[in-house]
């Protein structure tokens, strides 16, 4: 059974008296384990499906089953937990709280799930660890660097072991350098057994994953691997974060 599946996917908006299709009939299927770049120019729905599968938006018809859930039939609490307890969101723009240590904003979907204080706090710091961020614990959002704050938020998104990596434009606001470091990251999180959906509009970072949905007009114009896709082997996924069985290690040192 795919992760995640959808099946004549549409989003109608009306504006005025006029009915915009953002989506016109998307079917994909994902794999556990895969790492697929949904690629697409501005205005041609990508980042509208991109919110479909996220549980932030929902279709105007059409089927959507996450992990064998039907998400298109929940309600707004049911989507909600689903956000917290099978999604990692990594946005282009970090999202992270000013006012709160990278601790804390990691340890946050932990606070919507109501784990307690102690869990909390290991389950965050070993998230942390995993992103190479042991010495910037306490730190502010405004004392890191922009790759330091997205690399705060890839451990937040995968604190909760959840289903889905979705990784919207995550180089979006960085330089090439850190950007190439980010997307190594994301390479490392495959490599262990995450499922990592990457939306973008650049043709190089797509290349990176093991295949790439190229959405036109609302639709599906190509879906296939890249050419010189360079993956790495994925190995068997560790087990949560934090838990024993959790891979810690295996990131490159980076100053990022």
């Amino acid at each position: 059974m795919a992760l995640i599946e959808t099946v004549d996917l549409w989003k109608t908006y009306v504006m005025g008296g006029e009915r915009i299709h953002a989506l016109r009939g998307v079917s994909i299927a994902i794999e556990r384990g895969e790492y697929v770049a949904i690629m697409g120019p501005s205005g041609s729905g990508k980042s509208t499906l991109m919110n479909l599968i996220g549980c932030l938006d929902t279709p105007t018809r059409g089927a959507y089953r996450l992990n064998g859930r039907n998400v298109d039939q929940m309600n707004d609490d049911e989507l909600a937990r689903i956000r917290n307890e099978e999604i990692g969101f990594v946005f282009q723009t970090f999202n992270l709280l000013p006012r709160a240590t990278a601790l804390q904003n990691v340890e946050l979907p932990l606070v919507y799930a109501g784990v307690g204080h102690r869990e909390r706090e290991r389950r965050a710091t070993a998230a942390l660890e995993m992103v190479e961020l042991e010495d910037r614990l306490l730190h502010r959002p405004n004392e890191l660097s922009g790759g330091q704050r997205q690399r705060v938020a890839i451990a937040r998104a995968l604190v909760n072991s959840p289903s889905l990596v979705l990784a919207d434009e995550p180089t979006g606001n960085l330089d090439s350098r850190t950007g190439d470091e980010i997307i190594g990251l994301l390479q490392v999180l495959h490599a262990a057994g995450n499922t990592v959906l990457l939306v973008t509009h650049e043709a190089g970072v797509a290349a990176h994953a093991d295949r790439v949905v190229q959405i036109r007009d609302g639709e599906v114009a190509h879906d296939q691997a890249p050419q010189g896709a360079h993956s790495a082997p994925r190995r068997e996924r560790r087990g949560a974060v934090g838990s024993p069985q959790a891979d810690a290690g295996g990131l490159g040192r980076s100053p990022v």
